[in-house]
Protein backbone atom coordinates (compact mmCIF):
# COMPACT_ATOMS: atom_id res chain seq x y z
CA UNK A 1 0.00 0.00 0.00
CA UNK A 2 1.73 3.33 -1.34
CA UNK A 3 0.17 5.10 1.20
CA UNK A 4 1.44 6.33 4.86
CA UNK A 5 -0.75 9.27 6.23
CA UNK A 6 -4.19 9.72 5.84
CA UNK A 7 -5.34 13.58 6.52
CA UNK A 8 -9.20 14.33 7.71
CA UNK A 9 -10.96 17.47 7.18
CA UNK A 10 -13.09 17.35 10.44
CA UNK A 11 -16.76 19.29 9.05
CA UNK A 12 -18.92 16.69 6.97
CA UNK A 13 -16.34 14.09 7.14
CA UNK A 14 -15.83 12.93 10.12
CA UNK A 15 -18.52 14.78 12.02
CA UNK A 16 -22.02 17.10 10.99
CA UNK A 17 -20.99 20.07 12.68
CA UNK A 18 -21.96 22.52 9.60
CA UNK A 19 -25.61 22.00 10.48
CA UNK A 20 -24.27 24.01 14.05
CA UNK A 21 -22.49 25.98 11.92
CA UNK A 22 -25.25 26.84 9.90
CA UNK A 23 -27.54 27.82 12.74
CA UNK A 24 -24.98 30.39 13.93
CA UNK A 25 -24.80 32.07 11.01
CA UNK A 26 -28.78 31.96 10.18
CA UNK A 27 -29.07 33.49 13.57
CA UNK A 28 -26.28 36.39 12.61
CA UNK A 29 -28.32 36.84 9.41
CA UNK A 30 -31.23 37.49 10.79
CA UNK A 31 -30.15 39.57 13.74
CA UNK A 32 -28.73 41.61 10.90
CA UNK A 33 -31.84 41.61 9.19
CA UNK A 34 -32.02 39.64 6.27
CA UNK A 35 -32.44 35.52 5.44
CA UNK A 36 -29.63 33.22 4.83
CA UNK A 37 -30.72 29.84 3.41
CA UNK A 38 -28.98 26.18 3.11
CA UNK A 39 -28.22 27.54 -0.31
CA UNK A 40 -26.55 30.13 0.24
CA UNK A 41 -24.55 28.51 3.15
CA UNK A 42 -23.06 25.83 0.87
CA UNK A 43 -20.92 28.62 -0.17
CA UNK A 44 -19.23 28.37 3.48
CA UNK A 45 -18.09 25.11 3.06
CA UNK A 46 -14.04 24.58 3.89
CA UNK A 47 -13.50 28.59 3.98
CA UNK A 48 -12.29 30.20 7.10
CA UNK A 49 -14.54 32.20 9.56
CA UNK A 50 -14.25 35.67 8.10
CA UNK A 51 -13.91 35.08 4.56
CA UNK A 52 -17.34 32.98 5.49
CA UNK A 53 -18.59 36.74 7.22
CA UNK A 54 -17.48 38.11 3.99
CA UNK A 55 -20.09 35.91 2.00
CA UNK A 56 -22.57 36.39 4.68
CA UNK A 57 -22.51 40.33 4.28
CA UNK A 58 -22.12 39.94 0.30
CA UNK A 59 -25.43 37.89 0.63
CA UNK A 60 -27.41 40.53 2.88
CA UNK A 61 -25.97 43.61 0.93
CA UNK A 62 -24.17 44.80 4.11
CA UNK A 63 -20.55 45.73 4.84
CA UNK A 64 -19.01 47.05 8.39
CA UNK A 65 -15.51 48.26 8.94
CA UNK A 66 -12.72 45.68 10.16
CA UNK A 67 -13.50 46.36 14.05
CA UNK A 68 -17.28 45.38 13.72
CA UNK A 69 -16.14 41.95 11.44
CA UNK A 70 -14.21 41.03 13.93
CA UNK A 71 -17.03 41.59 17.06
CA UNK A 72 -19.93 39.81 14.32
CA UNK A 73 -17.56 36.65 13.71
CA UNK A 74 -17.01 36.67 17.93
CA UNK A 75 -20.32 36.56 18.05
CA UNK A 76 -20.86 33.86 15.83
CA UNK A 77 -18.67 32.00 17.13
CA UNK A 78 -19.54 31.78 20.39
CA UNK A 79 -23.38 30.82 19.35
CA UNK A 80 -21.70 27.76 17.54
CA UNK A 81 -19.22 26.93 20.13
CA UNK A 82 -22.51 26.93 22.49
CA UNK A 83 -23.96 24.36 20.18
CA UNK A 84 -21.17 21.97 19.61
CA UNK A 85 -20.40 21.72 23.64
CA UNK A 86 -24.00 19.78 23.54
CA UNK A 87 -22.78 17.49 21.04
CA UNK A 88 -21.51 13.90 21.93
CA UNK A 89 -20.07 10.62 20.43
CA UNK A 90 -23.57 9.92 19.23
CA UNK A 91 -22.39 12.28 16.59
CA UNK A 92 -19.95 10.52 14.90
CA UNK A 93 -20.87 9.59 10.88
CA UNK A 94 -20.81 5.72 11.46
CA UNK A 95 -18.34 3.46 10.12
CA UNK A 96 -15.52 6.76 10.85
CA UNK A 97 -13.66 5.41 14.43
CA UNK A 98 -14.01 1.87 12.75
CA UNK A 99 -12.10 3.13 10.17
CA UNK A 100 -9.62 5.27 12.13
CA UNK A 101 -9.01 2.44 14.16
CA UNK A 102 -8.64 0.49 11.55
CA UNK A 103 -6.14 2.70 9.79
CA UNK A 104 -4.00 2.37 12.89
CA UNK A 105 -3.45 -0.93 13.14
CA UNK A 106 -2.33 -1.22 10.13
CA UNK A 107 0.85 1.23 10.51
CA UNK A 108 -0.94 4.29 8.95
CA UNK A 109 -0.86 7.60 10.16
CA UNK A 110 -3.77 9.61 10.95
CA UNK A 111 -4.22 13.84 11.35
CA UNK A 112 -6.44 16.07 11.04
CA UNK A 113 -7.17 19.30 8.42
CA UNK A 114 -9.02 21.56 9.25
CA UNK A 115 -10.05 25.28 9.00
CA UNK A 116 -12.36 24.71 12.64
CA UNK A 117 -10.71 26.99 15.54
CA UNK A 118 -12.70 24.96 17.87
CA UNK A 119 -11.25 21.19 16.05
CA UNK A 120 -10.68 20.90 19.81
CA UNK A 121 -13.83 21.11 21.29
CA UNK A 122 -15.48 18.44 18.64
CA UNK A 123 -12.59 16.25 19.28
CA UNK A 124 -12.69 15.85 22.68
CA UNK A 125 -16.52 15.84 22.92
CA UNK A 126 -16.46 12.48 20.32
CA UNK A 127 -13.67 10.99 21.90
CA UNK A 128 -11.72 10.38 19.32
CA UNK A 129 -8.92 13.37 19.57
CA UNK A 130 -6.21 9.89 20.77
CA UNK A 131 -6.79 8.69 16.79
CA UNK A 132 -4.85 11.43 15.64
CA UNK A 133 -1.12 11.66 15.60
CA UNK A 134 -0.99 15.05 14.37
CA UNK A 135 -3.82 17.89 14.66
CA UNK A 136 -3.71 21.00 12.61
CA UNK A 137 -6.67 23.36 12.78
CA UNK A 138 -7.56 26.92 12.66
CA UNK A 139 -5.09 28.11 15.03
CA UNK A 140 -2.44 26.65 13.23
CA UNK A 141 -2.74 27.78 9.85
CA UNK A 142 -2.95 31.40 8.30
CA UNK A 143 -3.92 30.29 4.69
CA UNK A 144 -7.69 29.18 3.79
CA UNK A 145 -8.14 26.19 1.19
CA UNK A 146 -7.62 26.35 -1.21
CA UNK A 147 -4.80 26.99 -0.24
CA UNK A 148 -2.43 24.03 0.91
CA UNK A 149 -1.11 24.94 3.92
CA UNK A 150 -3.24 22.89 6.27
CA UNK A 151 -2.73 19.76 4.54
CA UNK A 152 1.20 20.09 4.16
CA UNK A 153 1.44 21.18 7.39
CA UNK A 154 -0.37 17.85 8.25
CA UNK A 155 2.43 16.12 6.06
CA UNK A 156 4.78 17.34 7.53
CA UNK A 157 3.76 17.17 11.42
CA UNK A 158 3.87 13.40 10.35
CA UNK A 159 6.96 13.23 8.78
CA UNK A 160 5.52 11.77 5.43
CA UNK A 161 5.53 13.37 1.86
CA UNK A 162 2.83 15.15 0.39
CA UNK A 163 2.86 12.22 -2.64
CA UNK A 164 2.49 9.43 -0.10
CA UNK A 165 -0.76 11.19 1.95
CA UNK A 166 -4.55 10.59 1.15
CA UNK A 167 -6.95 13.41 2.02
CA UNK A 168 -10.83 12.64 2.89
CA UNK A 169 -12.38 15.92 2.42
CA UNK A 170 -16.31 16.77 1.80
CA UNK A 171 -15.45 20.85 -0.01
CA UNK A 172 -14.57 21.46 -3.48
CA UNK A 173 -12.04 23.91 -1.80
CA UNK A 174 -10.69 20.86 0.16
CA UNK A 175 -10.06 19.03 -2.46
CA UNK A 176 -8.91 21.50 -4.18
CA UNK A 177 -6.16 22.54 -1.40
CA UNK A 178 -5.40 18.41 -1.30
CA UNK A 179 -4.23 18.58 -5.31
CA UNK A 180 -2.59 21.83 -4.75
CA UNK A 181 -0.88 19.77 -1.94
CA UNK A 182 -0.04 16.99 -4.39
CA UNK A 183 -1.99 14.30 -2.60
CA UNK A 184 -4.46 11.62 -3.33
CA UNK A 185 -7.72 12.62 -2.46
CA UNK A 186 -11.18 10.75 -1.28
CA UNK A 187 -13.79 12.58 -1.61
CA UNK A 188 -16.87 12.23 1.03
CA UNK A 189 -20.47 12.42 -0.13
CA UNK A 190 -22.33 12.77 -3.57
CA UNK A 191 -20.08 12.43 -6.22
CA UNK A 192 -21.68 15.01 -8.63
CA UNK A 193 -20.49 17.77 -6.36
CA UNK A 194 -16.97 16.54 -5.57
CA UNK A 195 -15.53 17.20 -8.80
CA UNK A 196 -11.55 16.67 -8.62
CA UNK A 197 -11.76 13.86 -6.33
CA UNK A 198 -9.53 10.65 -7.24
CA UNK A 199 -12.52 8.58 -5.56
CA UNK A 200 -15.76 9.48 -3.77
CA UNK A 201 -17.44 7.59 -1.33
CA UNK A 202 -20.78 8.14 0.43
CA UNK A 203 -19.67 7.44 3.71
CA UNK A 204 -17.32 5.34 5.78
CA UNK A 205 -20.15 2.21 6.30
CA UNK A 206 -19.21 -0.07 3.63
CA UNK A 207 -15.29 1.04 3.28
CA UNK A 208 -12.99 -0.69 4.61
CA UNK A 209 -9.01 0.53 4.59
CA UNK A 210 -8.21 -1.09 1.14
CA UNK A 211 -9.80 2.07 -0.19
CA UNK A 212 -6.59 4.40 0.27
CA UNK A 213 -4.81 1.89 -2.47
CA UNK A 214 -3.77 3.57 -5.16
CA UNK A 215 -0.60 1.90 -6.18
Amino acid sequence: MSVKGCIFDLDGVIVDTAKYHYLAWKRLAKELGFEFTIKDNERLKGVSRMKSLEILLEIGGLNFDDETKIKLAEKKNNWYVEYISKIDKSEIFIGVEKFLISLRENGIKTALGSASKNAMIILNNLGIEKYFDAIIDGNKVKKAKPDPEVFLLAAKELNIEPKDCVVFEDAEAGIEAAKNAGMYVIGVGSSDKLHGADKVILGFNEVNIDIINFS
